[in-house]
């Protein structure tokens, strides 16, 4: 038996994430919104309509699954059958206050470590583990092995007074974190703008004061590069990173420039596919951001999440492919003005993506250079 299943997650201002966990409801085990496959209907947008039934929460359910786990699903007849079920990310952007299964399960928010100790089945406690690490934290000989470097990197006299004088390491570390806060808002809105509906202005302005937000940073970072005597990377390393992840801010700026210009109202089902594998990679973007601290002790999270980035980048030239084969046989048979139009929004979308797959390198690059 195949089936799917979301795992919805909000972040808060400070970057915890939670994790939505509901009871069956015959067992009370804590489980994720799951279900069976519906014919016609791709396994991300089934699983946002178990989200809904089951816990009655919206949100944007990312095309790309994390993975995949298996449980043994009770028959009423007292028989058993093997499920194998993919699961769906889902950021929630909200709750209603009615839904069809309200009443029959319990809702709770968990964080992240503690909603995968409380569900059974190991493998969707791996999943929902690795959903978002913690960083690693040193042990005892590591951290007393840092600082017996710091203290051997040391000189006395005249060279200690000389670093003293020196700018020190700057905000850079910080400066990535808040450019990926913006990262993470952007998307969000540019998944909401093309979903339609009478709040598509605010979106757009959302987007458009987060791309300002942006351009303030980097250019604090461009300043911070000249006159910082010692930075914590290659100061091409620095500048290239930010350069690509404003490059994919820039482009959902214009992305959302060109749906006011051109007064799009309706957006095609790959178009918000796209837009919501912008948002799972805002948020592997926003993860990764925390752990250059470390490059040594997080290295092997930092490949698997640029691993999932590139993942995601090819997924969505499929849907870029889709869309434009489906948007042209539309408009053979309609207005060819409306392939114009629809190219050009997919052609960004595109782009954002492409520029996450930049970021993805760019990780690489500084855990081979450094770790």
């Amino acid at each position: 038996m195949r089936q799917i299943a979301a795992l919805p997650y909000t972040t808060d201002a400070d970057g915890a994430m939670q994790i939505l966990l509901i009871t069956s409801r015959e067992t009370r085990r804590w489980v994720i919104p799951k279900g069976n496959r519906i014919k016609g209907m791709a396994g991300h947008r089934a699983a946002e309509l178990e989200a809904y039934e089951e816990a009655g929460i919206h949100g944007i359910a990312c095309p790309a699954p994390l993975g995949r786990y298996r449980y043994d699903k009770r028959k009423r007849n007292g028989n058993s059958r093997e499920a194998t079920v993919e699961v769906f990310p889902l950021a929630v952007t909200g709750h209603l206050t009615q839904w069809p299964e309200q009443g029959q399960r319990e809702l709770r928010w968990f964080p992240v470590a503690d909603a995968a100790k409380a569900v059974d089945e190991p493998d969707l406690q791996s999943i929902i583990a690795a959903f978002r690490e913690p960083p690693a934290n040193p042990g005892w000989f590591l951290r007393l092995l840092l600082a017996i470097r710091e203290k051997q990197s040391e000189r006395t006299g005249m060279l200690r007074w000389f670093h003293a004088l020196m700018p020190k390491q700057g905000r850079f570390f910080e400066q990535f974190e808040d450019h990926a806060a913006t990262l993470v808002i952007g998307a969000d809105a540019l998944a909401k703008l093309l979903k339609g509906g009478p709040d598509m202005a605010e979106h757009i302005k959302e987007i458009s004061d987060r791309e300002h937000e942006a351009d303030d940073i980097i250019r604090d970072v461009l300043q911070d590069v000249r006159r910082i005597f010692v930075t914590p990377f290659d100061r091409s390393a620095i500048t290239g990173l930010i350069g690509v992840m404003d490059d994919a801010i820039d482009q959902m700026n214009q992305t959302a420039k060109a749906i006011a210009l051109y007064e799009v109202k309706d957006f095609a089902p790959q178009m918000q596919d796209m837009s919501a594998l912008i948002v799972e990679c805002a948020r592997i973007t926003a993860e990764a951001m925390p752990l250059l601290r470390s490059l040594n002790l997080n290295a092997t999270r930092l490949h698997d999440l640029t691993e999932r980035l590139v993942k995601l980048e090819g997924h969505a030239d499929i849907l870029h492919e889709a869309g434009l084969k489906a948007l042209y046989e539309q408009a053979r048979a309609g207005n060819p003005m409306d392939f114009i139009v629809g190219n050009e929004i997919y052609s960004h979308l595109e782009k954002v993506t492409d520029r996450f797959e930049d970021v993805a390198n760019e990780i690489s690059g500084l855990v081979i250079d450094h770790a």
